[in-house]
């Protein structure tokens, strides 16, 4: 099947495009600069990993989503909050609906290009405070790229019954360097370590059993 992957450069994202280039033909890859604090540090990963695989990647502008939408993560919003990631305090971090608006941005450049799929890579872990990565979402807005499309879209989710632990296993299964991958929500230098995406990250190398080759502030 020809797909189109969504990739920000994380390490789930990044999984699911080696995932997707074993499985399916990849015929392009797509990057979202929202405005998120940690855009700059994630994309140029992404477009790495495309790069190496041969495939084209674009990143789109959603900056409308800074400058009108209320989120911690966004650089017009506050401080990240620091803690695990399933804490409530991770809820600033939540941008609205950005998933719909993704896939739908993403659904209309697949159609365009005669892919017949969209591939993502939400995974259990996010659902506990991302109502856009639960799967009653993901199967209605995969009707819906299905019923509003000639080509039958579909939207593919190989992860999401499993944890970052088995994300990172594959990985590493798959040949992947994780320190070519970005999770820091803050977006600094290196990993700052504390907040809920770094937390979330060493946990599941910890709990994969393997060696995280991350380096924490």
């Amino acid at each position: 099947m020809k797909v189109c992957v969504l990739l920000s450069g994380g390490m789930d994202s990044v999984t699911v495009l080696y995932e997707a280039v074993h499985t399916h033909e990849v015929v392009a890859c797509l990057s979202f600069d929202y405005g998120s604090k940690h855009n700059a540090r994630e994309i140029p990963f992404a477009k790495l990993h495309a790069e190496r695989h041969g495939i084209v990647h674009h990143t789109l502008s959603l900056d409308f989503m800074d400058h009108l939408f209320k989120s911690d993560l966004l650089r017009s919003g506050g401080d990240i909050p620091e803690g695990h990631y399933a804490e409530e305090s991770m809820k600033q971090t939540v941008v609205p609906f950005r998933n719909g608006i993704m896939l739908a941005v993403a659904t209309g450049f697949a159609e365009s290009v005669e892919a017949e799929g969209v591939v993502i890579a939400a995974h259990s872990g996010d659902h506990a405070i991302y109502p856009d990565c639960r799967e009653p979402f993901m199967q209605a807005m995969g009707d819906a790229m299905q019923y509003g499309t000639y080509l039958n879209m579909e939207l593919l989710r190989p992860f999401i019954d499993k944890d970052k632990a088995a994300i990172a296993k594959r990985g590493l299964e798959l040949g992947i360097d994780f320190t070519e991958t970005w999770s820091c929500y803050k977006g600094g230098e290196i990993h700052c370590g504390v907040c809920g995406t770094c937390v979330e990250r060493r946990e599941a190398f910890q709990l994969a059993g393997v060696d995280d080759p991350t380096r924490y502030l």
